[in-house]
């Protein structure tokens, strides 16, 4: 079983920067694709940042510039820098890890951005 930990959310103005972290615990074989995925109110849910095994990060129209992602292999933690960040950033962030046989989601933070 594997667990994912996220910390980082909170309540920031705009123009403001968080950081999301994503720890990953438990028995892991190997984590090939990490991710953060974002869903507000009455939306769907919608891919923020994406990051590779070797590093090749992939991001929203949306957050393109503004966010970036990372991973540090040795702690299978993800990790989502923000900056400038906008009122329509606010969502539940939710971190997402797939593995060579499963894929797990965690449980979630808000990210409130005000105006």
């Amino acid at each position: 079983q594997v667990q994912l930990v996220e910390s980082g959310g909170g309540l920031v103005q705009a123009g403001g920067s968080l950081r999301l972290s994503c720890a990953a615990s438990g028995r892991i074989f190997r984590i090939n694709f990490m991710a953060w995925y974002r869903q507000a109110p009455e939306k769907q849910r919608e891919l923020v940042a994406s990051i590779a095994s070797g590093g090749i990060a992939n991001y929203g129209d949306s957050v393109k510039g503004r966010f970036t992602v990372s991973r540090d292999n040795a702690k299978n933690t993800v990790y989502l820098e923000m900056k400038s960040l906008k009122s329509e950033d606010t969502a539940v962030y939710y971190c997402y890890v797939r593995t060579t046989i499963q894929y797990y989601w965690g449980q979630g933070t808000q990210v409130t951005v005000s105006s």
